[in-house]
């Protein structure tokens, strides 16, 4: 189920823009001009809501449930366009 949720979310991305790629390692966001990974989007389990699937970043920090595909993709171009590199 984890999968289909990141597929969900790339779907969503694609469609306004963004370049996306699904692999083994999680959802891959690109950079457009340079074809750059610039953002791991992985789902899995929150412990600290009940077990609830949240996407991540690659570097743990939630973005949203997994079925707020929306809001998932308004906090990654927030960090994106902030320069948070660390969306990794």
């Amino acid at each position: 189920m984890p999968q289909d949720r990141l597929a969900a979310l790339a779907a969503h991305l694609a469609a306004h823009r963004m370049e996306v790629d699904l692999s083994d390692r999680g959802l891959l966001v690109r950079d457009q001009g340079t074809g750059t990974v610039v953002a791991l989007v992985v789902c899995r389990r929150r412990a600290e809501d009940a077990g609830t699937l949240w996407f991540f970043t690659g570097t743990g920090e939630p973005l949203a449930p997994s079925d707020r595909i929306t809001d998932a993709a308004l906090a990654l171009r927030g960090r994106l366009s902030a320069g948070a590199g660390e969306a990794r």
